[in-house]
């Protein structure tokens, strides 16, 4: 119980921090102010990759195995994922409204991540659409990792073959210059939370899912 205590006070830390502690950067719109935003926008990126990693994993898990627990874990991070990309969206074109007047202009990066967005939307759609449980957790597995092939064009490749107005913390020289060390020490202590975040609500969406599979057995017997 501990760590859910840590956990709720390093996330009130770093909400405290974004607003009271981490300086404007310049160049990240109008006044720097709204780059506050990124101690929320990349962690919540960053969760949306991984949790579709493991959605991906779990998937391979289930076919190699027949266990109907690795399609509920896929599922799970399915559902994860798609939170925290549409959680990535939002503070993005909230930026997007600061920086560039509009809160959605079809950016690269933003066109990318609704794109994004639609191929896992259809991965719900497809398990909605089959009745039996086994073909259902079959093909869901095999889109799953037809799905994830995606991410990497998507989310890396896309945004820095086509010309974007977002900012660039790629090139080394400018990512020093644009993240001060207090920025870094915040935006760090984000990643950590919101990945200790999304592992803490895994284990609570695959324990749901777990009690409703015997809850419907049981239905059955």
């Amino acid at each position: 119980m501990i760590w859910k205590f840590l956990l709720g006070a390093g996330m009130t830390a770093i909400i405290a921090a974004s607003f009271l502690y981490v300086p404007a950067i310049p160049g990240f719109g109008a006044t720097g102010e709204t780059a506050r935003l990124i101690i929320y926008h990349v962690p919540t990126a960053w969760v949306a990759v991984l949790a579709y990693l493991m959605a991906t994993v779990y998937s391979v898990g289930y076919l190699l195995t027949r266990d109907a627990r690795r399609d509920r874990q896929a599922v799970a991070n399915a559902e994860l994922g798609t939170v925290f990309c549409l959680l990535a969206t939002v503070t993005g074109a909230i930026w997007s409204r600061a920086a560039w007047g509009m809160y959605w202009n079809w950016d690269p990066r933003q066109t990318s991540i609704a794109v994004l967005l639609m191929i896992y939307a259809a991965y719900f759609v497809l398990r909605s659409s089959i009745g039996c449980a086994d073909r259902r957790a079959r093909l869901s597995a095999v889109y799953a990792i037809l799905a994830f092939t995606t991410v990497p064009f998507l989310v890396f490749v896309v945004p820095r073959v086509f010309p974007s107005l977002h900012p660039n913390l790629g090139a080394g020289s400018e990512r020093v210059s644009a993240m001060s060390p207090e920025v870094w020490v915040v935006f760090l202590a984000s990643l950590v939370c919101f990945t200790v975040l999304y592992l803490w609500l895994q284990n609570i969406q695959v324990r749901l899912q777990d009690l409703q599979a015997k809850r419907l057995l049981r239905s059955v017997d």
